[in-house]
């Protein structure tokens, strides 16, 4: 475990926000290549840095990324539920939540009311939610497309607050991604990062978080006091 700002761990906590893609389930890869696919089925040109670029983004900002700067010639609304029923689908054939997820989150919310702060759409929230037997654990979801802006901005961590009724600076945010992390430090939130392995975040960004750890087996109460 390390972490720049590691005392801050011990303040006091009312809350808990996850993200979802990258922490609770291995979805990252599917968005990629569901983007990827639909990009060259429909003849846009897919650049170096795009996979990052999106990474964090909210529904309306990612479909106008793919048509203004990879070239989808569909609407940005189509190409949003284009690329939305094919990531449903994918995990309505296997849902990926990542080891440890499920007790993670139950460990977590026998101490505290608990939030998801994503930058997926409602749908994928729910589906995920409810597939993984964990609705009754969420006080608040939020997704990002109900929000002025994406990720890195702090808009869904400071909604995801608002609607529990706690402080930001008393929630703890658990994020994986360079603007996941950025997004929920902006909000001024205690901010536990277990990096992304497909897409690390650089030193720079994970030496921002409070706490870093491996994996969400080291996602204790204890952890943050």
């Amino acid at each position: 475990m390390t972490g720049s700002n590691s005392g801050r761990a011990g303040s006091a906590i009312s809350a808990v926000v996850f993200d979802l893609d990258g922490v609770l389930i291995d979805s990252e890869h599917i968005w990629d290549e569901v983007r990827r696919a639909l990009v060259a089925e429909l003849g846009g040109r897919w650049r170096e840095g795009a996979t990052r670029a999106m990474q964090g983004m909210s529904s309306p900002e990612w479909s106008r990324y793919l048509h203004k700067e990879l070239a989808v010639p569909f609407p940005a609304d189509r190409i949003g539920d284009l690329v939305v029923e094919r990531v449903l689908a994918s995990y309505r054939k296997s849902l990926p939540l990542l080891p440890g997820a499920v007790d993670a989150v139950r460990r977590m919310g026998s101490r505290w009311p608990l939030a998801v702060a994503s930058s997926a759409n409602r749908v994928l929230i729910d589906h995920v939610i409810a597939e993984a037997g964990l609705t009754d654990q969420f006080r608040v979801t939020v997704s990002s497309e109900e929000v002025a802006h994406g990720k890195p901005a702090p808009d869904v961590y400071l909604e995801a607050a608002r609607r529990l009724g706690v402080p930001a600076s008393e929630c703890a945010a658990v994020e994986d991604s360079t603007n996941g992390i950025r997004s929920a430090v902006a909000a001024g939130m205690i901010v536990v990062a277990i990096p992304n392995r497909e897409f690390p975040p650089p030193p720079e960004v994970l030496e921002s978080a409070d706490v870093v750890i491996d994996d969400l087996s080291g996602l204790t109460p204890e952890l943050l006091g």
